[in-house]
């Protein structure tokens, strides 16, 4: 009986190892991200490829001031704040989760809405991120969106015409 006790004991710690090891092992990183997101029904615009691996070490070296907030330039909080903690491998929430309506609200349909109900929208949510951290690194360079070398600001520069 004690045998027996013994080896259940010790198949229950070593699979519990397991499950621990597996929890604090975090995400992988993929250099590249498609953009692509199965609450849409249909994308309007082409997809695009987020180059994670570029954002986070490349372009964070060439432009610290930046990449004051590490990891949290992008990743936020439910109260947009910076999680300034995160390091490479932490498991992240897809934006999805907190910007729960697919779809880009602008127009009239925007009209009277606060900045706030606009990121509730995926794509409002995204492109506020995106574009906000382009015109910084632009304003730094002094570039103009159409100059070399500019960090794409426009629809057509990071969703161009998907050829038929």
């Amino acid at each position: 009986m004690n045998k027996r006790y013994l080896v259940t004991l010790l198949v229950a710690v070593i699979a519990t190892l397991f499950v621990v090891a597996g929890i604090y092992a975090g995400t992988e990183v993929k250099d590249e991200i498609i953009m692509e997101n199965c609450a849409y029904a249909k994308h309007t615009k082409s997809i695009q490829t987020f180059t994670h691996l570029k954002h986070s070490k490349e372009y964070a070296e060439k432009n610290p001031d930046l990449y004051k907030a590490g990891c949290g330039e992008c990743h936020h909080d439910k109260d947009n704040k910076p999680l300034t903690n995160l390091k490479e491998g932490d498991d992240v929430q897809n934006c999805i989760e907190c910007h729960k309506k697919p779809g880009y609200m602008t127009g009239k349909e925007a009209k009277g809405l606060s900045k706030e109900q606009k990121r509730e929208y995926h794509a409002n949510a995204i492109h506020d991120n995106c574009k906000s951290c382009h015109k910084k690194f632009n304003k730094s360079k002094k570039l103009k969106s159409k100059d070399e070398g500019a960090a794409p600001t426009t629809c057509k520069k990071c969703h161009p015409k998907e050829e038929k």
